[in-house]
């Protein structure tokens, strides 16, 4: 999720894409200061994005802005970082949700345009090579499941199975329209420990949140929470891991040394043993998932980074330092002695094999503990360090070997950003409308998946201020200001629906349009930023804010969603997120109230009657 700074000359050009017709501004030249990254909202205090969690009620979270770029763009396994040319990034942390809006730099040339006739884009799976609509001569004939060349609706799988999506663009269930009510829970894709912790220092334990601290035991469980929200409405779980929770024997999810003291300096793991009675994560994982079943509540796997050390920075599956927080000041939870692509310290390798094994085992999760209720994969948490091109490449593998395994699953796909830690420039239409990472959808509109229409599920990722303050959000002497920049000049939001709206359309929206399930991997918000729930400099440089932007961008992304019939998932659930809090509250504050980090409160009725506006309900 990148925020473009300032740009040069645009023009407006019409494209037509499979008789859809959008009016798109392409950025023709400029990009901002790639050695200026902007920095901003805080990091959570636990999670594996930019989060640190706490040893201790006494453990505290420092924060700061964002710094150098990760690992470069290029073919999906190369890894030729370049930190001097990092577009930025973004800087924030939703406790671990990978939620990070920054600033990728800006499109040059025409996005997606291809040099020959229009719509033509040789030697893609499925795409023609010739005149628009024509595959091989044939007009409107498919080269391939999934796609044709001239970005139009491609061909569904005929083949049966429990998981599809239908032609209004919604999930099915044996042929039975499924409306996702969709929240995230996070935790076992691993969470920071603070350097100086007192048990597990700078470690990254795999554990889910459920409101119960060994410090403070307050009887809540898995099996509660999933109660609560099923009463609420929800019926369906996007559940980020990360490689190593699928590794039974992994250190980081083991069960911690119970002694029976006030603390544990012998331990991993954070819950009550009462409330969280498993020995390693994967069977955590695998609990969790029956649990849901026999509630009738559908899990979406998100394989969430290429470590859990690494976390939301990844990126990429070969990500390496230096990462987009390598340089925020006071900031104690970067990561820059581990790398998935051999460029750390510490290596924890990760590679196109690894993941697309990893996927082939989630995909067989469903037959090897006995439930049906796996509804899909979200295979990789915002690839922002790739062109689409790249990106679209490995999704296609993807479906590939999860389709193999496993008939029955849907493959979610996110987007990509608006340029890779090298530099390279990646197209998202209009300049004045900047996606978030995995929101950016638009290079499909001359590479189209080659993926079955009734298989995929469009999944971008997009969030307001409290993640991040974009430029798209002021005018006036502000505009094109972002981040600590828009801050320390006193701007104020103008959240113009209308203008937000022409992004989201040009990011994804026009997918949803041509008949895709469109359901939205995260969003959310703190509505209470920046004067509550938000680190101390946060609250500083944005004092002059005391009217609530956050909530208010979530009302107009969902008035958005309602209308054209798109789902999503809240992040989050859990209110461990420093960025959004959750559908929960926390009696923790990193400035008033850090002795209650981990207890939760009961929900936010701000969020759920949100929710409820969402659902139809």
């Amino acid at each position: 999720m990148w925020i473009h700074k300032r740009f040069s000359t645009r023009k407006t050009r019409t494209l037509t894409l499979g008789g859809l017709c959008l009016g798109a501004a392409v950025v023709m030249a400029g990009c901002s200061d790639s050695d200026s990254p902007p920095g901003t909202s805080t990091p959570g205090v636990t999670g594996s994005d930019m989060s640190g969690s706490t040893g201790g009620p006494s453990d505290s979270a420092s924060t700061g802005g964002a710094g150098a770029g990760s690992s470069s763009g290029g073919t999906p396994d190369s890894n030729a970082a370049n930190p001097g040319s990092n577009p930025g990034n973004p800087g924030s942390n939703p406790g671990n949700s990978g939620s990070n809006v920054g600033n990728p730099g800006s499109n040059a040339g025409n996005p997606g345009s291809n040099a020959g006739n229009p719509g033509s884009n040789a030697g893609n799976p499925g795409s023609n090579a010739g005149n628009p609509g024509s595959s091989d001569g044939a007009p409107g004939a498919n080269d391939g499941p999934g796609s044709v060349g001239d970005g139009s609706v491609g061909a569904n799988d005929p083949t049966p199975g429990i998981y599809r999506t239908g032609d209004e663009g919604e999930i099915t269930i044996d042929g039975q329209p499924f409306k996702a009510r969709c929240g995230n829970w996070f935790g076992l894709e691993g969470q920071h420990e603070p350097r100086d912790a007192e048990a597990n220092a700078n470690g990254a334990p795999l554990e889910l949140y459920i409101g119960n601290m060994w410090w403070v035991d307050s009887g809540r469980t898995i099996e509660t929470t999933m109660d609560e929200i099923k009463t609420l409405g929800i019926n369906l779980v996007r559940l980020p891991i990360a490689p190593q929770t699928l590794e039974a024997g992994n250190e980081q999810g083991m069960t911690p040394v119970w002694d029976g003291s006030s603390k544990n300096p012998n331990g991993r793991l954070k819950n009550a043993q009462g409330a969280y009675p498993y020995g390693t994560a994967r069977e955590a994982l695998e609990s969790f998932i029956k649990l849901a079943d026999a509630r009738d509540i559908k899990v979406l796997i998100d394989i969430h980074s290429c470590s859990n050390y690494v976390g939301w920075r990844a990126g990429r599956l070969d990500a390496n330092p230096p990462y987009v927080d390598a340089d925020r000041v006071g900031y104690e939870f970067t990561r820059e002695e581990y790398s998935c692509g051999g460029g750390g310290q510490i290596d924890h390798p990760y590679n196109e094999a690894a993941w697309l094994a990893n996927l082939r085992e989630i995909a067989g999760l469903p037959a090897a503990i006995g439930v049906d209720n796996i509804i899909g994969i979200d295979i990789f948490n915002e690839p922002w360090d790739y062109t689409w091109d790249q990106w679209a490449t490995l999704a296609e593998k993807a479906y590939q070997t999860i389709a193999a395994e496993n008939d029955d699953m849907l493959v979610f796909v996110e987007g990509v950003g608006s340029g890779t830690a090298d530099g390279t420039e990646v197209p998202h239409g209009d300049a004045d409308s900047n996606p978030n990472w995995g929101e950016n959808f638009w290079g499909f509109t001359q590479r189209p998946l080659n993926i079955p229409k009734n298989r995929l599920v469009i999944s971008p990722h997009t969030y307001g201020p409290a993640v991040y303050a974009q430029p798209h959000f002021f005018t006036g002497a502000c505009e094109g200001l972002e981040g600590d920049e828009a801050a320390e000049a006193g701007c104020s939001f103008d959240l113009d629906p209308a203008r937000m709206r022409r992004g989201w359309e040009e990011h994804f929206g026009f997918l949803r349009d041509m008949g895709y399930t469109v359901i939205i991997g995260e969003f959310g918000g703190n509505m209470d930023w920046p004067s509550q729930g938000t680190r101390q400099a946060e609250r500083e440089m944005w004092s002059h804010i005391t009217d609530n932007p956050d909530q208010e961008w979530q009302s107009h992304f969902v008035d958005y969603l309602v209308e054209e019939d798109i789902q999503g998932c809240y992040w989050s659930i859990n209110p461990e997120s420093a960025d959004t809090g959750g559908i929960y509250k926390h009696l923790w504050d990193p400035v008033s109230n850090e002795a209650g980090w981990g207890q939760w409160d009961g929900m936010d009725q701000r969020k759920t009657d949100l929710l409820k506006r969402l659902w139809g309900m």
